[in-house]
């Protein structure tokens, strides 16, 4: 690097050692719940009391590049900041123009990075730890020199971009089954402290949608249910599990994203629901993240006609950012738009205008722009034309940097192997999945005291049924777990081929097929399902993912529900299809035509 130093970048290191001296010797704020600079952090520590006329300082002694630049949080790919693989590389200069992650944050003075096991990121956890010293040891010594926002999409349950040897916990709904928000915050404690000690500061969870929608193809398990104030309870305890883990939580999907039937990765989705529907039902989780402190919110990328009938997305509309979340919610922290690769944000506008309008509505973070060049370069032109003021670029860059001072950043980004050995893994947390998960597992039907199975008698069990490729980092697939699992408690399983298993069942005490969503009408898992049924063998049906599945298969002898197919869920399923627990779990949502909310049977 040079021996000298800009004027500019001068003033910013002063006002950062201010900042960070600060930051450091700060206690417990006590501004309004939601405020940018509200350290109330209901969870605990680490939570440090922005200053704010320090930060403006900082803020003030930006280059508009540099400014505009933390307004991206972007993706990388490759394991290392300075030596990706080749192919690694090559993505980078194609999408990009350079070829490490290090030289992209310099480049574009990045203010986050998020993680994706498809951009090699997370391949195992002194990996990521090392990665994410890197990756901070660029930001440091390039520009500013301010700290990232690390991030990654861990949910858990379907989404989990971090897997094994990681703790792997249970997903919303499942937590939602079992219904306590003590064990929704313990889970999320875990989950911030393991994300903490791999060096990322930011988690894309807990989502506040409330699943309404049985055709739901986005969302579903991603809720904790169909009820808002249970929703709301429970996201509401995520957000002071995470923060109290020191890592920020953002809730998602604003106003709510739990009663649409398109994919908003593939297709732009309508909400149907009346203003008056969106107050009892989509806004009561997001008003409880806000009360609860929540860091971060995340727009949608939904049009929603009785909140905006301009047909704009979510994500770019004033009235819905602004209005709803800043004005009536009173939400002071950062907005961060869903990704910006997705279709439902890019229908509309070209690319170039996408950033521009989600800073114009209100939105502070830009998330994964499918061009980081060309909307950069956007932003930057829309300062210079007077469409964006600078004052109102700062505005957002204040927050992004409170929200990096609240979460100890300017203080300390770094982690290391003692760190990860410490957290990632270990007996005590791993301890904690099994226990959280032990509620979860929802007995549906037991018409003839099948269950539970006495596997003191050994017996022969054959496993089958539909293997969805498993979550990041499990030992999948299902079947052959749960097969695994029973067996470990004293049953003889073996689990074998949808192809293999009609011919294969007589002779077994019973079969268990696993279904994974289901559809109307004729399909092949239905057609399986009939087939088993007809062997007069009894089956007992494991619903591995939406709980709906019964409502559209033929009657079995016993069915369950574990809302996930992670080994965690299936561990705890066999301990309740053998009765070495009770099935205590409880329907977040109706299966319409079979169940109502709240259903659920035990021994």
């Amino acid at each position: 690097m040079p021996n000298h130093a800009s004027r500019r970048a001068l003033l910013a290191a002063a006002a950062m050692a201010a900042v960070t001296a600060a930051g450091a010797a700060s206690t417990a704020s006590t501004a309004a719940p939601g405020s940018p600079d509200d350290s109330r952090n209901p969870g605990g520590p680490p939570g440090r009391r922005p200053d704010r006329e320090r930060l403006r300082a900082l803020v003030s002694g930006l280059g508009l590049p540099e400014l505009v630049g933390q307004l991206f949080v972007s993706r990388a790919y490759g394991h290392s900041a300075t030596y990706p693989d080749p192919a690694d590389a090559e993505l980078n200069m194609e999408h990009f123009g350079v070829r490490t992650a290090a030289e992209l944050v310099a480049r574009y003075h990045l203010g986050g990075v998020v993680y994706f096991a498809w951009a090699h990121n997370t391949r195992d956890p002194h990996q990521i730890a090392a990665l994410s010293n890197g990756l901070q040891r660029a930001a440091a010594g390039s520009g500013a020199g301010i700290p990232l926002l690390l991030s990654v999409d861990q949910e858990h349950g379907a989404v989990a971009r971090i897997g094994r040897p990681a703790t792997l916990l249970p997903g919303a709904m499942a937590l939602g089954a079992a219904g306590s928000a003590e064990g929704a915050r313990r889970a999320a404690r875990v989950a911030g402290t393991e994300l903490a000690a791999l060096g990322i500061r930011q988690d894309w969870a807990p989502v506040a949608d409330v699943n309404v929608n049985p055709a739901n193809p986005v969302i579903g398990v991603r809720s904790f249910g169909s009820d808002p104030a249970a929703v709301a309870d429970l996201a509401a305890a995520q957000v002071s599990g995470y923060q109290g883990a020191g890592v920020a939580a953002a809730a998602k999907h604003f106003p709510g994203h739990g009663d649409t039937e398109t994919d908003s990765h593939v297709g732009l989705p309508v909400m149907r629901h009346s203003r008056a529907q969106w107050e009892e039902l989509d806004a009561p989780p997001f008003r409880a993240a806000v009360r609860a402190g929540v860091d971060v919110v995340m727009t949608a990328h939904i049009v929603f006609p009785a909140l905006d009938p301009s047909g704009d997305p979510a994500t770019l509309s004033r009235p819905i950012v602004t209005g709803l979340l800043r004005e009536e919610l009173g939400f002071r922290g950062v907005v961060v738009t869903d990704a910006l690769d997705m279709a439902g944000v890019r229908q509309k506008y070209g690319d170039d205008r996408v950033p521009v309008l989600a800073l114009k509505a209100g939105c502070d973070l830009l998330l994964n722009a499918p061009d980081l060049g060309l909307a950069q370069r956007a932003v930057l032109a829309a300062v210079e034309s007077g469409e964006l003021s600078r004052a109102r670029v700062e505005e957002s860059v204040l927050r992004v940097l409170e929200l990096k001072t609240r979460r100890g950043l300017f203080a300390d980004p770094y982690t290391s192997d003692a760190a990860v050995d410490a957290a990632v893994g270990t007996g005590g947390h791993l301890a904690a999945a099994d226990a959280v998960a032990a509620g979860t597992t929802t007995l549906l039907a037991n018409p003839r005291g099948l269950l539970p199975l006495d596997a003191s008698a050994g017996p022969k069990l054959l496993v089958t049924g539909t293997d969805p490729v498993s979550p990041t980092g499990t030992t999948g697939p299902p079947t052959a777990v749960l097969a695994r699992e029973l067996t470990a408690l004293g049953c003889r399983a073996q689990a074998l081929p949808p192809e293999r298993a009609v011919a294969a069942a007589p002779g077994h005490a019973a079969v268990l097929v696993c279904t994974y969503n289901v559809p109307e009408g004729e399909s092949p898992q239905r057609t399986l399902v009939a087939e088993l049924v007809a062997t007069g063998v009894p089956v007992v049906l494991v619903a591995v993912r939406n709980p709906y599945d019964p409502a559209r298969l033929p009657a079995c002898a016993a069915e369950v529900a574990t809302y996930t197919w992670t080994d965690v869920e299936m561990r705890a399923a066999a301990r309740v299809l053998t009765g070495a627990s009770r099935p205590s779990g409880r329907l977040p949502v109706p299966v319409p035509g079979r169940y109502p909310l709240g259903h659920g049977l035990s021994y």
